[in-house]
């Protein structure tokens, strides 16, 4: 393909949304998280964010997008585009051949790095920096990318019509779920339960929220694959959804603690973004605005009675918003879908959820959540046995009360 047969105004907006994304990992993510952390543990959750930039980035170029988007394998895919060999100035991927598929690439790519850098919230302030670069390259590749083929690149979820417009399954419920296993499996950090484990500095998070909340236009904006319409409804609903997450998680926090926190209002607006995610590239506007309600509610919920019953230390409650919200936004996808938002030329009637007539949908999107729940479950629980078998996993109790910023990086914020 010649470059000019490209679409000037879809590789421009593309452009700009992979920017977006990658703004979520850094500074987004960075500072949500660091925000929420003790002041011995802020630099040493601030790198895992930038170390999984630097390393999931390379192995992406290395093999990640070839075995993701290259061949239509019904599990995975091919080796033919390793080290992005083959790929000029004028090719272009069937998945997305209005735009060059180095750019189609680097958009997946920011992707892929905020998915294994959410992972790091659930086990903050305990993780050896070794171990966490190990996890992140056998996850990605033993995790994020067959799902990420299973779904979008041409898989058998993807064949059987599940709708996961922009990362339900293959970010969200993958993160959260891989957080979960990752918490029982370190254990509560010492003092949990029992001692002020309060945050250093929830103006940090806020500012981290409002990066993630702009990046997010981008990651499901992004997601139609250029400058359309289609893309301008995607960041309407993702925006009314995190609106209402917010105003939702602080009511509900309001009513039963009698002060609306400020975490909790920045939670309920990840909580709507985060579960709008799947949906956002097939509903109406009022749909968002349910649908961040719903989330609202139901991840403040998870995040306090289920993560009590449960008894697990999710340091950052990557489950509870992600996870649950992951999960919840690809049902909501098969009851919400609404065939006018994703209709085309080829495909006049659009995909259609429960009540746009087409109820089996919702069984489509219940499979799709078993089948990334047990792969996720199971292959994260390996790959941390596998670490901690040859380098370990957590550090030891006397880095852990020192904090991990001295113990690990050699460095500190001033006091």
């Amino acid at each position: 393909m010649a470059e000019s047969a490209f679409n000037a105004a879809d590789t421009a907006w593309m452009l700009v949304a992979t920017a977006l994304v990658l703004m979520m990992t850094l500074p987004g993510l960075a500072l949500f998280y660091a925000g929420m952390v003790r002041r011995k543990n802020v630099l040493a959750t601030m790198v895992q964010s930038a170390a999984a930039t630097a390393l999931v980035s390379i192995l992406w170029v290395i093999a990640g997008y070839s075995l993701a988007f290259v061949g239509g394998g019904s599990v995975i895919g091919t080796l033919d585009r390793f080290l992005l060999l083959g790929m000029g100035m004028d090719s272009a991927n069937p998945l997305a051949s209005n735009i060059p598929e180095a750019l189609f690439m680097i958009y997946q790519m920011t992707f892929a790095v905020i998915t294994c850098a959410l992972v790091a919230g659930s086990l903050a302030e305990r993780m050896k920096f070794s171990a966490f670069l190990a996890f992140c390259a056998l996850w990605l590749f033993i995790v994020y990318v067959p799902s990420a083929h299973w779904v979008w690149g041409g898989g058998f979820l993807g064949a059987m019509g599940l709708l996961d417009f922009a990362g339900g399954t293959v970010v969200h419920i993958n993160a959260g779920v891989a957080g979960l296993v990752a918490a029982y499996v370190f254990g509560p950090r010492l003092g949990f339960g029992k001692e002020n484990l309060a945050p250093f500095d929830l103006s940090l998070a806020v500012i981290g929220t409002g990066l993630l909340w702009v990046g997010w236009f981008g990651f499901n904006g992004g997601s139609a694959l250029g400058a359309n319409s289609r893309a301008v409804m995607a960041i309407l609903v993702t925006h009314l959804a995190a609106c209402a997450g917010a105003l939702v998680w602080m009511t509900i926090e309001w009513v039963q603690r009698k002060k609306p926190s400020v975490l909790g209002i920045i939670s309920g607006a990840v909580a709507g973004l985060g579960t709008i995610t799947p949906a956002s590239g097939y509903v109406l506007p009022w749909h968002g605005l349910v649908i961040g309600a719903i989330a609202g509610a139901v991840c403040y919920w998870a995040c306090t009675q289920l993560k009590q019953r449960l008894k697990y230390d999710d340091t950052l409650d990557v489950f509870g918003v992600h996870g649950i919200g992951g999960i919840l936004g690809t049902l909501l996808a098969g009851v919400f879908a609404t065939g006018a938002v994703s209709a085309t030329a080829a495909s006049p009637d659009g995909l259609k959820g429960l009540i746009d007539g087409n109820a089996a949908q919702l069984g489509i999107q219940a499979v799709g959540v078993i089948v990334t729940v047990v792969w996720c479950a199971v292959a994260t629980w390996g790959i941390l046995m596998a670490i901690k078998y040859v380098t370990g996993l957590r550090v030891d109790t006397d880095q852990e009360r020192e904090g991990l910023d001295l113990a690990l990086h050699g460095e500190s914020l001033h006091q």
